[in-house]
């Protein structure tokens, strides 16, 4: 299994697929590469060469002695893209993924050229106010359903290097860089070169509103909201989510 040695860590990537620009796929907050995008990955690897990472203290990245903060995930990404000799790529994220990704293309713009935000916030008021409220998490729909959170867990056990202190150890971790987001400015955002297409569920932890601001603030940005799915089961739509993620990354 492939590892990358990048900012004091053992990164571990898969590549699938040849061709093409490539296409870095980032996942969410404690999913790893096929929870996340297993029902999208052999399309997208079909016609352009795919690399696909697993962040700190996830799946099968050990946790290291150092804060997992989104300027240290970006660096990571763009320290992977060194390793494999890529000057510049496509870039798929996912939520935290995806928070990751908004961090280094502000801050290495030149390394991008196509960037899908997939249910990203630049706020801290973009998500729905029940994300962050725990009294509402047993109620609401939005929130990853029982299932999800088990799937996490099994995953998290059966990849996990050895030593790891656990699902819940990171979790709690993690807990400070998404509760203490901040988001970027208005000047930041505009740093974006990539072109940049918004992603969202129609019952997301991201308000549809947020994304329409993201379209406004966001120079080449466009935006597609998802029908009949939720966060989590966002890019598990590959019936309607595949056709436009091929028609925004073709050339």
């Amino acid at each position: 299994m492939p590892y990358a040695p990048v900012n004091g860590l053992s990164l571990y990537y898969e590549e699938h697929g040849s061709g093409g620009v490539p296409l870095l796929l980032v996942p969410g907050g404690h999913l790893t590469i096929d929870l996340n995008y297993d029902d999208v990955l052999p399309a997208l690897s079909s016609r352009r060469r795919v690399v696909a990472v697993e962040q700190q203290g996830h799946g099968r990245t050990a946790d290291v002695d150092r804060t997992p903060t989104l300027p240290n995930l970006a660096d990571d990404l763009v320290g992977l893209l060194d390793h494999l000799g890529l000057e510049r790529v496509d870039v798929l994220g996912f939520s935290l993924g995806g928070l990751a990704a908004m961090d280094a293309a502000i801050r290495y713009p030149d390394r991008f050229e196509r960037f899908v935000f997939g249910s990203g916030h630049v706020r801290p008021d973009g998500y729905h106010p029940e994300i962050f409220d725990p009294s509402r998490w047993a109620t609401s729909t939005r929130m990853p359903t029982a299932e999800d959170f088990a799937a996490m867990q099994r995953e998290h056990e059966r990849l996990a290097p050895p030593g790891d202190a656990g699902l819940d150890a990171f979790m709690a971790k993690l807990q400070p860089t998404i509760q203490g987001f901040t988001g970027w400015s208005d000047e930041e955002l505009a740093r974006v070169r990539a072109r940049t297409l918004i992603m969202i569920a129609d019952h997301d932890f991201v308000a549809v509103e947020h994304a329409a601001l993201e379209l406004e603030l966001i120079p080449d940005a466009r935006l597609a909201v998802i029908p009949n799915a939720t966060h989590n089961g966002l890019l598990h739509r590959a019936d309607v989510v595949l056709p436009i993620l091929e028609d925004f990354l073709a050339r």
